[in-house]
C-alpha cells in the first residue's frame, strides 16, 4: 500500500493515504524506539469498505446531520442517509471515503485536494477542499480549507485514534485526558443534539483537569449511558488557536491545539473485533481514543450553535496540531 512519508524517518513523522487524505501511521519517537500511536487498516481495501473512519479527513460535514436534511436559502436538500435516519461524517461516499489528489510533497509537507461536485451526496455547491500535513520539530499540524460556488455547509475535521502507548495495545482506560471546556451540547439516544448545553460541574464530563478515561466511560450519567461511553461535543472555552485538550500516559504526552469551537471526544464504543490493525491486532471497543476538533454537530438545525453555511468567495479554515512529548515516569 502506497503512503506519503511527511517528517524526518529517524524523527516524528506519519504516513499518509491518498485515500481519505487519511493518516495511515503516525511515528513517535519515544525512550523504547518509534512507536506508531494511531489505529489503521492494512489494505485500502478495508479502509474502502470500513465505517470507523480510521485517520481520515471528515467532510463536508463532520458529526451528524438529523433527519438527513438541511435546508440553504430557503430550499431543502435531502442527503445520503448513513446512520439510521441521519447523515453522519459527509454521507456513505464522503470525504473519507474519496482518492485525493497529491498537490505538492516535500519530506516536511504535504497538499492534498479534492473536488466534490454539487449533488455530493445531496449537498449544494461545487466545494474544493484541501488538506495539509507539516511536521516540524515534535508537531502533526493539519490545515483544512474549502471554498465554493454556491452556499452550502462546510465542517472538516481529522478522525484519527489514538493510542498513545501503541497502536494495537489494547483499551485507552489508562490514559489521562483533560479537555477545557465547561460544557457539552446535550444528545439524545441517537447520539444528535437536543439543542441544549449542560454544565459539565458536577458530571464525569468535567475533565478541565485530567482526568481517567477508564473512570469516565464507565460512569453511571445517562448522556454516558446512551452513548455507551464518550462520544459527544465539548463546548470549548476560549477562541482562536489555543490548546484545547492534552492526553497523557505514563512516558508520552499529546497537546491538542485547534481554532474550532468545538471537541467531539469518541471513546471507539462502536470497535467491535471487525477491524484487524495495520500491526495485525483486532480492535475492540476503547482500544483507542478520537478527539476531533469540529463546528458542532447538526448546526444547520440549531440557530445557538451559529451557523456552518460557506458562501462563496469565503474560505473555511481548520488547523489542528498535535505535540508530543516525552514524560518521566516517576
Amino acid at each position: 500500500m502506497d503512503t506519503h512519508v511527511v517528517g524526518p524517518a529517524d524523527g516524528l513523522h506519519l504516513e499518509v493515504l491518498e485515500l481519505g487524505a487519511a493518516v495511515h501511521r503516525l511515528w513517535v519517537p519515544t525512550a523504547t524506539g518509534p512507536r506508531n500511536v494511531v489505529l489503521g487498516h492494512r489494505t485500502l481495501e478495508e479502509y474502502a469498505a470500513g465505517s470507523a473512519y480510521h485517520g481520515a479527513t471528515i467532510g463536508r460535514v463532520a458529526n451528524r446531520l438529523a433527519g438527513g436534511c438541511i435546508d440553504v436559502d430557503g430550499t431543502t436538500y435531502t442527503l445520503d442517509v448513513n446512520d439510521g435516519d441521519h447523515t453522519l461524517h459527509g454521507g456513505s461516499g464522503g470525504f473519507h471515503a474519496r482518492t485525493w489528489t497529491v498537490g505538492s510533497a516535500t519530506r516536511d509537507e504535504l497538499v492534498l485536494s479534492l473536488e466534490s461536485p454539487s449533488g455530493d451526496q445531496g449537498f449544494p455547491g461545487n466545494v474544493r477542499a484541501t488538506a495539509t500535513y507539516t511536521v516540524v520539530g515534535d508537531e502533526v499540524r493539519i490545515d483544512l480549507t474549502a471554498v465554493t460556488d454556491a452556499p452550502t455547509p462546510v465542517s472538516l475535521t481529522n478522525h484519527s485514534y489514538l493510542n498513545l502507548d501503541g497502536e494495537g495495545a489494547g483499551p485507552v482506560d489508562d490514559h489521562r485526558l483533560s479537555v477545557r471546556a465547561s460544557r457539552i451540547t446535550e444528545s439524545t439516544p441517537e447520539l444528535v443534539p437536543t439543542g441544549a448545553f449542560l454544565d459539565v460541574d458536577g458530571t464525569p464530563f468535567d475533565l478541565r483537569r485530567p482526568v481517567r478515561v477508564g473512570d469516565v466511560v464507565r460512569a453511571d450519567h445517562p448522556q454516558v449511558l446512551a452513548a455507551r461511553g464518550l462520544d459527544h461535543n465539548f463546548v470549548l472555552d476560549g477562541e482562536g488557536l489555543r490548546d484545547i485538550a492534552t492526553v497523557e500516559t505514563s512516558d508520552l504526552a499529546m497537546t491538542l491545539t485547534s481554532d474550532a469551537p468545538g471537541l467531539q471526544v469518541y471513546s471507539g464504543n462502536f470497535l467491535d473485533g471487525s477491524d484487524v490493525g495495520t500491526g495485525g491486532r483486532v480492535y475492540r471497543q476503547g482500544d483507542g481514543l478520537a478527539l476531533e476538533p469540529q463546528d458542532f454537530p447538526d448546526t444547520p438545525h440549531h440557530p445557538a450553535f451559529g451557523s456552518v453555511l460557506l458562501a462563496p468567495g469565503d474560505t473555511f479554515r481548520r488547523t489542528i496540531v498535535w505535540r508530543f512529548t516525552p514524560r518521566l515516569t516517576p
